[in-house]
């Protein structure tokens, strides 16, 4: 049986005849609907992020983070051409059939045009930041973008000429979807789908936390939206472009809210963190979830006792590769916390790791953790999707309470790390910050203080701190500022960790690289690549010096270093 292994992160349907899916274990899946059955299969080198079908059902576009797009011949998925111009992520690709044209979104800010040879036409310049989305206008050769900037841009294929642009007022957009009648709804990080009208804009309060995907269907004139909330909404588009919400689901555990589209008369597919793809009916309000099986990639792992505590895709906490506890909930961290361990991810849970108690809920997913200590009471803080920093505090009888929500970002946060006195945090906007553990205030902001996505972070003595971005750098603060090295990665670093004493940073790629630079003699000592999968999250086992790194094909590798004294 072909499936996947790793959370299905992007999903397209042509009609009632085929469903693809894209996934982080690098495969695109052909499924023939009716029986859910995989017909064929085809890989990308890294990430496969998204999917699109031609508006003819003969072609099927792919973005992976190997920074190319492909072009798929179906049923068969032949090769046709690779897109290979981006030097960064491709997060979308769409295939406008009648004239021929290709066009991608790339981190690295730009919009290409192709032909369906491969060969490039334009390279549309314009947008400051990640683009995330593009879609044809209505098959015409007008091209549609939004952008980590905040805005949404209108572009001349032919010419490669901006047509317009739409200021969102700085807030990202990640997700856009154009009617039959040529309106644009962009879904953005506040949880609001903006009607882009001529000349105004009509801002709809949708969701209680960021938009991960629009989806349209012309035939019924309806719109699908999908937030980190957790929920999906249909809306009616009237004749004049405005939304009336027409119903509204709680998502399972097992959708990854990201990619959705409509399929037949009734019925919208979902992204999963399993093996295959999730099916809502919306007329009868019901979930097909058969055949979803858990995945058994790895998101995070901590020392414990005398071995190692991991967790992933499935909510399976595991100590030293054996099940110890279901969460039921894909978890992003572990963290240490007093007596116990933590854990949480996209249900926007906290879980204690060991028994599987529920200690908060929250109504955006948990990224990050970090201990402190305060007023003599060890205290923990989780970085969220929407910015805030939610800190709990232990006391002596092992009781955990809710403290405060200190807001650390005005987006994701990716890492925090906590010195005696202060709380150092990194976004997905580049930024990065520091509070006060005294009062939580915010002692310093740095706005652009990476030249891409930050992805985590970790604390030295002297009160310094280290963090890494996709812009392949680590970066050394101290007293806020900061010394900039060059790394030996080639893909985007997903982690990093520091040594007991901090002689050591440990880093990690997605592409399984592993790479440890010494603080002291400021050299990058080992380079490894123990897997082809990604690394996704590092830690350091003090009792036999060595680095822990989770993967996401399900394993845990062990890097030891020279002894600290």
């Amino acid at each position: 049986m072909i499936e996947h292994a790793s959370p299905i992160s992007g999903i397209a349907a042509y009609k009632s005849d085929y469903v693809a899916t894209a996934g982080y274990d690098n495969f695109l899946l052909l499924w023939n609907p009716k029986n859910k059955q995989c017909i064929a299969k085809a890989v990308h080198d890294h990430l496969a992020n998204q999917c699109s079908f031609s508006s003819c059902g003969k072609y099927l576009v792919s973005s992976s983070s190997d920074y190319t797009a492909r072009l798929w011949e179906i049923p068969t998925l032949k090769l046709l051409a690779v897109f290979a111009d981006q030097r960064d992520d491709v997060e979308m690709t769409v295939i406008n059939h009648q004239s021929k044209l290709v066009a991608t979104a790339s981190r690295d800010k730009f919009v290409r045009i192709y032909d369906l040879e491969g060969r490039l036409k334009h390279r549309l310049e314009g947008h400051t930041s990640d683009v995330i989305s593009v879609e044809w206008l209505n098959n015409r050769n007008e091209v549609i973008s939004s952008s980590d900037d905040g805005t949404v841009k209108r572009w001349n294929a032919e010419t490669g000429e901006l047509l317009e642009n739409y200021d969102l007022d700085g807030v990202e957009t990640d997700t856009i979807a154009i009617s039959k009648e040529g309106i644009i709804y962009a879904g953005n990080d506040e949880g609001e789908i903006i009607i882009i009208g001529d000349p105004e804009k009509k801002y709809v309060k949708a969701h209680n936390a960021g938009i991960k995907r629009l989806a349209y269907n012309s035939e019924r004139q309806a719109l699908a939206s999908l937030s980190y909330d957790r929920t999906l909404k249909i809306w009616q588009v009237t004749t004049d472009g405005s939304l009336e919400l027409k119903a509204s689901a709680n998502l399972p555990q097992i959708v990854w809210p990201r990619s959705c589209t409509f399929i037949g008369d009734s019925q919208i597919v979902f992204g999963t963190f399993g093996t295959s793809y999730a099916v809502y009916n919306y007329k009868s309000s019901t979930w097909d979830l058969k055949s979803i099986n858990p995945t058994s990639g790895l998101n995070a792992v901590t020392p414990y006792r005398d071995g190692n505590l991991a967790v992933g895709d499935a909510g399976i906490i595991f100590q030293d590769g054996n099940k110890l506890i279901e969460l039921g909930s894909l978890c992003n961290f572990l963290t240490q916390f007093g007596a116990t361990v933590v854990s949480g991810g996209q249900s926007g849970q906290i879980f204690d790791a060991l028994s599987g108690k529920v200690l908060y809920q929250h109504r955006s997913p948990l990224n990050c953790g970090a201990t402190f200590y305060k007023d003599g009471a060890i205290h923990l803080i989780v970085g969220t999707y929407t910015g805030e920093g939610l800190v709990f505090k232990q006391d002596s009888s092992r009781n955990v309470f809710f403290v405060d929500e200190i807001k650390l970002h005005k987006n994701a946060i990716k890492g925090i790390a906590c010195s005696k006195d202060t709380i150092f945090s990194v976004c997905a906007d580049t930024s990065a910050a520091f509070h006060s553990i005294d009062d939580f205030s915010c002692l310093k902001y740095v706005e652009q203080a990476h030249n891409k996505i930050a992805n985590g972070c970790a604390f030295l003595p002297d009160n310094q701190f280290a963090s890494i971005s996709r812009d392949l750098h680590l970066r050394i603060w101290k007293e806020f500022e900061i010394e900039k090295i060059a790394t030996p990665h080639t893909h985007s670093i997903k982690c990093i960790a520091s040594s007991k004493e901090g002689h050591y940073l440990a880093t990690a790629s997605y592409n399984g690289r592993i790479a440890i630079y010494c603080v002291t003699s400021r050299e990058w000592i080992i380079v490894e690549r123990p897997t082809t999968a990604g690394i996704s999250s590092l830690a350091f086992d003090s009792i036999k010096n060595q680095f822990l790194a989770s993967s996401y094909d399900g394993k845990v590798y062990k890097i030891s270093v020279p002894s600290e004294s």
